[in-house]
């Protein structure tokens, strides 16, 4: 069992009061806080803030965060929020990310973008040496074609793209 670090919770609580405020300056702080847990809480609740003013700051953490499930959090985000802005950022983690669990990641958000934009990123991404980002490159693909051809159900498009 972890041990929860002590202030995380008083934390917590005071990021509940920030939140009912909507103070994203507070929540772009946290994004450099020394602990994991509260960057990605920072990360999902400045996505859900919402605006392109928000992109550059996941953008930063998806490329600098020292932890790679921070950076997996960030990805997923950045997809959430379907806005081009992110297309750039999810194709360099595709491409370069050290971990494989951030670079599927990054691959299945562009995917539920959904911009034909990514499509040159994810077919490089079939050639990863990992096998789970090939196969999430696969699904990404196969959204962009759907989207591209069949689709008349933008918010279908997106649940089905990763």
């Amino acid at each position: 069992m972890e041990v929860i670090p002590s202030g995380r919770l008083e934390l917590l609580s005071e990021m509940e009061e920030k939140y009912e405020k909507k103070d994203k300056q507070y929540f772009v702080k946290l994004l450099d806080d020394k602990d994991f847990v509260i960057r990605c809480r920072a990360v999902c609740i400045l996505v859900d803030m919402g605006g392109e003013d928000v992109v550059p700051h996941v953008a930063n953490v998806l490329k600098n965060d020292s932890n790679e499930l921070v950076r997996h959090e960030a990805a997923f985000s950045l997809g959430q929020m379907c806005l081009r802005s992110g297309i750039k950022p999810l194709e360099d983690a595709t491409r370069n990310d050290p971990s494989l669990f951030v670079r599927h990641e990054a691959a299945v958000a562009l995917g539920v973008i959904g911009s034909q934009d990514a499509k040159e990123t994810l077919q490089k991404a079939l050639e990863d040496s990992s096998e789970q980002v090939r196969d999430s490159a696969v699904v990404a693909l196969s959204n962009l074609k759907f989207m591209e051809s069949m689709c008349k159900n933008d918010r279908f498009a997106k649940l089905t793209g990763g």
